[in-house]
């Protein structure tokens, strides 16, 4: 068989791709709703008239994407270090404290927390500024046929803001499975493999063990081939347009 096709065979047989596709695959179904969820529920509170101090909000949740990568990787290395700030509060309430850095699934969720904790605010601006464009008569009007919050979000929001809501879905979709900082900087990939991503292996392998470069591309295609399905099914679901 062809060079070429054999790096493809090796992917299906490869231990550690599996972990880092499993890996990767958690941070995105898990990581993206939650982020695009708590987004636009924020932006739906900083969108009302009658809080006092938005500009002060929306600066104070939107900030977390604008600091330092090394910075925010450091800041939450120390939060959850063994004797870190979350295990003292565990710990206060009774709470068995986590070895959150030893243990597979802790370290998974810990990236996960510090992903939301990123790009939540950064999703949220899009949202406001697509909410800001709504004629807010619309929620007045809602309000007097005696709608609540809720109702108006589902039933005016959401729709209206469909459009906003694809795009930031996909920029998510294609930024997780490209993931790449977070296992680097946060968990260096451990424990063994087990917080690894994609990209992570792919620069393993490239940079960072023997190089296999023509291995490395395979796998850079795979990624590619993998974002533009995902990214297809999301336009083709979220395009309502008759």
């Amino acid at each position: 068989q062809p060079a070429g096709f054999a790096n493809y065979v090796r992917i299906v047989k490869d231990a550690t791709f599996q972990q880092c596709l499993f890996n990767t695959i958690f941070y995105f179904v898990i990581q993206v709703p939650i982020m695009l969820i708590l987004a636009l529920i924020l932006a739906q509170l900083l969108n009302s008239p009658d809080i006092k101090g938005k500009g002060i909000y929306r600066t104070m949740i939107f900030l977390p994407c604008a600091t330092s990568l090394v910075s925010y990787s450091m800041i939450f290395k120390s939060l959850f270090a063994n004797d870190g700030l979350v295990n003292r509060v565990l710990s206060t309430v009774g709470i068995p404290t986590v070895d959150w850095f030893q243990n597979a699934w802790a370290a998974r969720w810990v990236i996960v927390i510090a992903l939301v904790w990123r790009w939540t605010g950064y999703n949220m601006v899009f949202y406001l500024s697509a909410m800001q464009s709504i004629d807010y008569s619309i929620y007045e009007a809602a309000r007097i046929d005696g709608a609540n919050s809720y109702q108006q979000l589902m039933r005016i929001t959401i729709p209206l803001l469909r459009p906003i809501i694809l795009v930031t879905a996909i920029m998510s979709t294609n930024g997780t499975l490209q993931l790449f900082d977070e296992s680097v900087n946060l968990t260096a990939g451990g424990p063994g493999k087990a917080t690894m991503t994609l990209t992570h292996y792919i620069y393993n392998i490239s940079f960072v063990e023997t190089p296999k470069f023509n291995y490395a591309a395979a796998l850079s295609v795979f990624i590619l081939v993998v974002v533009a399905v995902l990214s297809a099914i999301q336009m083709k679901v979220g395009d309502k347009r008759d």
